[in-house]
């Protein structure tokens, strides 16, 4: 019976920690000073039916790809205060969900940090990555989130073909 309870209590935890993550971005969708992209399971799914000539290599890969994503969110602003509320968010939720740190680099005013969360063999199951750029007078802080399944190389791809904010910086780091 003990035994059972333990379970039972690991299985809302861990339910618990999967929702709150699907929606803790949420609150930055529809804000005035955040520019906002979502594309959720459904959408990829229409995307990925496409026609496209099969000689081209990279959009066939592109297309491979996006039918293994949920979600995708990217939230971007040069508002201060809701460039440090997106970071506290952030930073919350890469420790409630036991995200580990790949890759931070501070370079040319740019301070960029990827968190993931593996399934093995290479694959990741999801993708946080904060930038804060005050390089130039810009000071640009942009959030991106991506579940689903797919590889670090696959996520350049995306970003560079859906012409995502962030996706110059995640493209220079993956050649790295």
């Amino acid at each position: 019976m003990k035994m059972k309870k333990i379970l039972i209590t690991l299985v809302i935890a861990f339910a618990s920690v999967t929702i709150y993550g699907q929606k803790v971005f949420d609150q930055f969708d529809g804000q005035e000073e955040i520019v906002s992209v979502i594309v959720n399971k459904k959408m990829f799914e229409l995307m990925s039916k496409v026609k496209v000539d099969p000689s081209d290599k990279e959009t066939q890969q592109y297309l491979k790809l996006i039918q293994n994503l949920d979600n995708l969110k990217v939230f971007s602003t040069t508002n201060r205060t809701a460039a440090r509320n997106m970071r506290d968010v952030a930073d919350n939720y890469i420790k409630l969900a036991d995200l580990e740190e790949l890759k931070k680099v501070n370079v040319q005013g740019k301070q960029i940090t990827i968190d993931v969360k593996r399934t093995g063999n290479n694959q990741l199951k999801e993708f946080l990555m904060f930038i804060d750029d005050d390089a130039n007078g810009i000071n640009r802080s942009v959030l991106m989130s991506l579940t689903g399944v797919f590889s670090l190389s696959d996520i350049s791809i995306l970003t560079d073909k859906m012409q995502i904010p962030g996706g110059t910086e995640l493209k220079k780091l993956t050649q790295n």
